[in-house]
């Protein structure tokens, strides 16, 4: 029979699961040196967040089939050495949908209505009902920012309530929009005529301070702001000066840029802010839904059954997955580049595989691009299990293509993107075994291996551009670390890739196209 080693506390109800296939040893508080010691007897892990798998205990793990954590962040789990050794590493990315939404209409509604206020006045002894007089949100506009899984639900409950919906998500489509209730917009539009505004995205370096300064100031003075999903998408001291200032109505926030909230402005507010300890997630409900899920799956995968949810590649072995490994890198990376090169908005995905590819399993390469494609949207929500339906739930159509006639390497994958920046297609391909290169840009042939940091160029093949660019790009102190041309035809049109030391400062891009024989210009973050 097999054996479970569960080292964090879950809910009963996941042993329970587990119990029906499985030996079930409950211990926690293990130290790492201690882990080490009884991995090894064990078919699979179950952890929370206090449990730490480093290699060293996936390594002693020899047994391990599968390391599942009972929540959604999967960063204290060495991912990359359990997929090396062929371990399904699973999470429960939905477990706690329905608490972070519901916290969020929570949030709302005691805003609007000056509950915890009129509650704290009314334990004082007071019966002060004129000062909490609140609003209705029925017919109010409701911008969402982030029409993923919670903000889904939440504009289903707020269309129910009689709210008009707005929506601003790059990485939706407008029929799937339509779908949920929402009409897309841009987000300035979205705060200039939203009465309240809810946010529903990940922290990433495009959504820091999100909510700034400039965008409170469009802002309607009635206007109200909830924040249920990350710290640091707001500009908390921004807001704090808006809300003051009485410029903005009120606000409601559950997460923030340092947890535990520390000295802050926001502490010092009376009713117009709502202060919670991330809560989002933090009811019986949702730790009995991440408990089910994580265990369901153990119990599957011990079952010889695919997991829904696995963060890495499930039902590969070792051997199959050394092979294609360094591909399914590749692909992810061209996706993630095409995916920025077309705009947040991609509807359709051309991919081809070519020579070798051709002829090999395609679904792991394909699902690899997908994954590539929606990281800018998603994250580390984005996973090999979970990115074909994704990419379909926001309306990406994916076509799949084979050549299998070779060009100047044994195997390479070319991908299209259309997007809201127009179509764009890159492809590449392993130089030794590992070895990234991109060898094409928009049908123009290139051969440079991707960085973190890169500008790519469309421009007139002519005198004097290389040198124009690079004197630009020096006076804003940026430093190129390696550059190349593209060219079709002499003195036709061409492309330039650069690598970059650092990322490029706000407003160059607009410098670089004013520059004589630049037609357009694309920054990438990879």
């Amino acid at each position: 029979m097999s054996k479970v080693l569960v080292s964090d506390p879950i809910d009963q109800a996941g042993i329970d699961i587990l119990s029906q296939v499985a030996t079930v040893d409950v211990k926690t508080g293990l130290k790492p040196a201690e882990l080490v010691e009884i991995i090894g007897e064990y078919d699979a892990l179950m952890i929370r967040s206090g449990t730490h798998v480093t290699k060293e205990i996936i390594e002693a793990g020899t047994q391990l089939k599968i390391i599942g954590r009972a929540g959604v962040g999967v960063d204290n789990v060495d991912v990359p050495t359990a997929t090396r050794r062929g371990i399904v590493v699973v999470n429960s990315p939905e477990g706690n949908t329905i608490a972070a939404a519901e916290h969020a209409l929570a949030m709302m509604l005691s805003l609007s209505r000056y509950i915890p206020d009129a509650n704290a006045s009314v334990k004082r002894g007071e019966w002060d009902r004129k000062s909490f007089t609140g609003g209705e949100v029925y017919k109010k506009t409701l911008g969402i920012v982030g029409l993923g899984k919670i903000g889904s639900h939440v504009a289903s409950v707020a269309k129910a309530m009689g709210m008009k919906l707005l929506a601003y998500d790059p990485f939706i489509s407008t029929d799937r929009a339509e779908q949920i209730g929402c009409q897309l917009v841009d987000m300035d539009l979205l705060v200039q005529q939203a009465d309240y505004i809810t946010m529903h995205i990940p922290k990433t370096p495009e959504t820091t301070h999100l909510i700034n300064a400039e965008r409170l100031a469009k802002m309607k003075p009635n206007a109200r702001i909830i924040n249920c999903a990350r710290g640091g998408i707001i500009d908390e001291e921004a807001l704090a000066i808006a809300l003051k200032e009485g410029r903005i109505t009120g606000a409601a926030l559950d997460v923030y840029e340092s947890e535990p909230l520390g000295e802050s402005p926001l502490r010092s507010l009376g009713k117009e802010a709502i202060l919670t300890p991330h809560l989002g997630a933090s009811t019986t409900e949702a730790q009995v839904n991440v408990a089910i899920d994580v265990a369901e799956q153990i119990r599957d995968v011990l079952l010889g059954l695919p997991a829904r949810s696995a963060v890495n590649i499930p039902g590969l072995g070792p051997d199959v997955l050394e092979g294609l490994k360094p591909y399914m890198q590749l692909a992810e990376t061209l996706g993630n580049l095409v995916g920025q090169l077309a705009g947040g908005r991609v509807e359709l995905l051309n991919i081809r595989l070519q020579g070798e590819l051709a002829t090999n399993k395609s679904q792991p390469i394909v699902v690899a691009a997908l994954k590539g494609l929606l990281y800018q949207a998603l994250r580390e929500r984005v996973n090999y299990v979970n990115a074909s339906i994704e990419a379909k739930e926001r309306g990406i159509r994916v076509i799949e293509t084979r050549d299998a006639s070779v060009r100047d390497y044994s195997a390479s994958i070319h991908l299209e993107a259309t997007g809201n920046l127009g179509t764009h297609s890159v492809m590449g391909a392993l130089l030794g075994e590992k070895e990234i290169r991109l060898t094409n840009l928009d049908d123009f042939p290139i051969n440079v291996p991707p960085s973190k940091y890169m500008l790519f160029t469309l421009h007139r093949d002519m005198p004097g551009i290389i040198g124009k660019l690079g004197s630009l790009l020096g006076s804003f102190n940026v430093n190129i670390a390696s550059m190349q041309v593209g060219r079709k035809i002499l003195r036709g049109d061409a492309v330039m890739a650069l690598s970059l030391d650092d990322p490029l400062p706000d407003g160059i891009l607009s410098e670089i196209t004013k520059v004589p024989g630049i037609r357009d210009a694309y920054t990438v973050t990879l």
